[in-house]
């Protein structure tokens, strides 16, 4: 049986077993290998919510900064914002988006992150980098959120 190209056989299996989704994302860009969905999780008090991020530069450039502890801020009564340690690159990503509840998205021209629980207006500069699963109500909490973001351990082979 042919193993599948999620992950190259060239990384040894005991790298595999120690690397975050983060690390096996980066490790498995090799040229023609098929990247998995990079799942993380969004850590904010007792409460854990699951995103996807999606499969672009911008997205596993994001992932390499995890783990990453922000406070995220109410932005416009539409997003939580926080400004991330670096700028992404997003030379390969679409120049503008239009972002609905639940989008994690990454606004350039700022160098913010942030996470959407209203839709907004299509916005140049906005990278979508991913989607929360479920619900985003935890998001409309009034004031600052402590929240800690991590990559999920991809399942090995």
């Amino acid at each position: 049986m042919q193993r599948p190209a999620l992950i190259p056989a060239a990384i040894p299996p005991a790298i595999r077993r120690l690397c975050t989704g983060a690390a096996l994302v980066l490790l498995s860009g090799a040229a023609g290998a098929q990247a998995m969905p990079l799942k993380i999780r969004i850590l904010v008090g007792e409460h854990t919510l699951h995103a996807t991020l999606e499969d672009s530069a911008a997205a596993r450039d994001f992932a390499s900064l995890l783990p990453l502890s922000l406070v995220l801020e109410d932005y416009a009564a539409t997003e939580k914002i926080a400004m991330l340690p670096r700028r992404l690159d997003v030379s390969a990503a679409p120049r503008a988006s239009t972002p609905q509840p639940g989008d994690v998205s990454y606004y350039a021209p700022w160098g913010n992150l942030a996470l959407f629980h209203k839709p907004f207006e299509r916005s140049p500069g906005l990278v979508r980098l991913g989607r929360i699963e479920g619900g985003v109500a935890w998001l409309r909490q009034p004031g600052k959120l402590a929240v800690r973001l991590e990559a999920v351990p991809a399942a090995v082979p």
